[in-house]
């Protein structure tokens, strides 16, 4: 079955909302940021798989940011779309808030990059359609996404070569005014 080459970024938007129940709250009493992670990696993969029709895994969290902390008793709702597609990945924006339906009130509480990579029956990467930008906020994502993964491969660089590079020497002078102590 082929796939179509463009998908509107509409088609495979996605939103959850939970209630956050007692047993998902950490010691603090709010809601575990893991749990959260958790939400919104299944909201990651629904939106990806939604778009590419096929498997989907991730490939990279980027960007977390927990604004504001989730109470027990909140309805959380996490809203995404596919803000970019490469070859074989889509970069999935997530928006989460949070609603306490007693008071009435909804909190930006975090938001969230995921980059999700599809693959094919025998778990081989493959192509995933391009997606068709239909207004200035579509944009805007793409925009920063694309942004996002060229930041993400330049890390991910960095982490294979530079300081794998460098002499135990040079580690221990760049780390002479942190704040910690080398004892060897």
């Amino acid at each position: 079955m082929e796939t179509k080459k463009y998908k509107s970024i509409k088609d495979s938007e996605t939103t959850l909302t939970e209630l956050m129940i007692p047993s998902y709250a950490n010691f603090a009493g709010k809601i575990h940021g893991g749990f959260l992670l958790s939400l919104m990696d299944k909201v990651a993969y629904v939106t990806a798989t939604k778009h590419s029709g096929a498997y989907c895994v991730t490939v990279a969290v980027e960007g977390v940011e927990f604004l504001s902390p989730v109470e027990v008793g909140d309805l959380v709702s996490i809203k995404a779309s596919v803000n970019f597609v490469g070859n074989t990945t889509m970069i999935i924006g997530m928006r989460v808030e949070a609603l306490n339906p007693i008071k009435n009130s909804l909190r930006h509480t975090n938001s969230c990059y995921f980059t999700m990579a599809a693959k094919d029956n025998d778990g081989e990467l493959m192509e995933v359609p391009s997606i068709v930008i239909e207004n200035e906020l579509q944009l805007r994502r793409y925009a920063e996404a694309k942004e996002l993964k060229k930041i993400s491969l330049e890390k991910r660089k960095m982490f294979k070569s530079d300081l794998n590079d460098k002499t135990i020497t040079e580690l221990k002078l760049e780390t002479k005014n942190d704040k910690c102590k080398i004892e060897f």
